[in-house]
């Protein structure tokens, strides 16, 4: 294959990678899902039914994950519903399914579009995270948790899969954790029943 038919495959892949996101978003905006998205919505998913909740939390933290919304709304949500420990539980379960959804989308339709980047800052980068791949994703998700942005890049970073499970299983909990006391202190403070 040549150079510029490699470049063609590349740029389509990407092409469909951000159609199939668009088509994501739209369907999420349309349908209404979007408005549904909320601390309410989701604290009352959580408390009609634990399992068809917690199962519907997921989903929608997948989905709100692609999309853009922060991470915050869903751990408040969960704390709500569940209290702190079961919430953070819950969430650190949902976010580790959303990256790893996020994750195998991307992969799948971009492939590793970054690699093909010819720059040397990008290539340092690059060559950082083949060297320590999962303390260097464990260190992003301590940073950065499940910032969709990070997704997409370690998505086309080919960073491979193995890897990037274990740094976001091992870098995700420090975040959440704090952020749960964090909201439980918030939460003590305000007339929310």
């Amino acid at each position: 294959m040549s150079l510029s038919s490699l470049t063609l495959t590349r740029y389509r892949r990407l092409i469909m990678l951000v159609m199939i996101v668009a088509l994501v978003l739209i369907t999420v905006e349309l349908s209404g899902l979007r408005e549904q998205m909320s601390v309410s919505f989701l604290r009352a998913q959580l408390e009609a039914n634990p399992v068809t909740g917690v199962l519907a939390f997921v989903l929608v933290f997948v989905i709100g994950n692609l999309i853009q919304l922060p991470g915050w709304i869903f751990l408040v949500a969960a704390i709500l519903a569940l209290g702190t420990v079961m919430g953070g539980l819950v969430t650190y379960l949902a976010a580790v399914t959303s990256c790893l959804v996020t994750f195998t989308l991307v992969r799948g339709l971009g492939g590793n579009a970054l690699r093909e980047i010819n720059n040397p800052w990008a290539k340092s980068i690059l060559a950082r995270l083949d060297t320590h791949p999962i303390r260097s994703v464990a260190l992003l998700r301590i940073l950065l948790q499940t910032m969709p942005a990070l997704n997409y890049t370690l998505g086309l970073s080919g960073v491979p899969l193995r890897p990037y499970l274990v740094g976001t299983l091992i870098g995700l909990p420090i975040p959440i954790a704090l952020y749960c006391l964090f909201f439980d202190r918030v939460l003590l403070l305000l007339p929310i029943g």
